[in-house]
């Protein structure tokens, strides 16, 4: 796929979890991420998943929606954790769990450190107004909340609220 043909744009969802999930796991995944900048209209993110290490920004919102530039590319894993040292604010760790549910996947992110005790699924969408069925364990709709961002986690962590 060329430049032209990739698509740039994030449609996703968020909702904070309320039941157990933990039967239907698929796959879960260990990340560690910082941000070099934190600006949200065009953050910088650092990430580590296992054994692989990526640098990601995405722009702000598009027209208070839920649909935003995103721009992601694998870097060696040492390159990423070196970067990680020059993070602003927290760090932040986590464990996300891939959950497929009726024809969708959701990512559901169990926060570790200083977000400790937040739980938050995620579902990207191939459309704003794409319809979905809701598990059970799927909470209330905080996607128009900023401060359930990564972004904002990083300076403004769940157990500081």
């Amino acid at each position: 796929m060329n430049n032209e043909e990739r698509n740039y744009t994030e449609i996703e969802k968020k909702f904070l979890v309320i039941g157990n999930f933990k039967n239907s796991i698929k796959s879960s995944h260990k990340i560690i991420q910082g941000y070099l900048s934190h600006d949200p209209a065009r953050s910088v993110r650092i990430r580590v998943i296992d054994e692989n290490g990526y640098i990601n920004i995405k722009g702000e919102t598009i027209h208070g929606g839920i649909s935003r530039f995103e721009w992601e590319k694998e870097i060696p894993k040492e390159e990423a954790q070196r970067l990680l040292g020059l993070s602003k604010g927290y760090i932040v760790e986590k464990i996300r769990h891939l959950i497929d549910y009726k024809e969708h996947l959701f990512e559901i992110d169990e926060f570790q450190g200083e977000n400790a005790g937040l739980v938050i699924a995620e579902i990207e969408l191939a459309s704003e107004d794409e319809k979905f069925d809701k598990p059970e364990w799927l909470g209330r709709e905080v996607s128009h909340d900023t401060r359930y961002y990564n972004l904002e986690l990083s300076v403004n962590p769940f157990t500081h609220w």
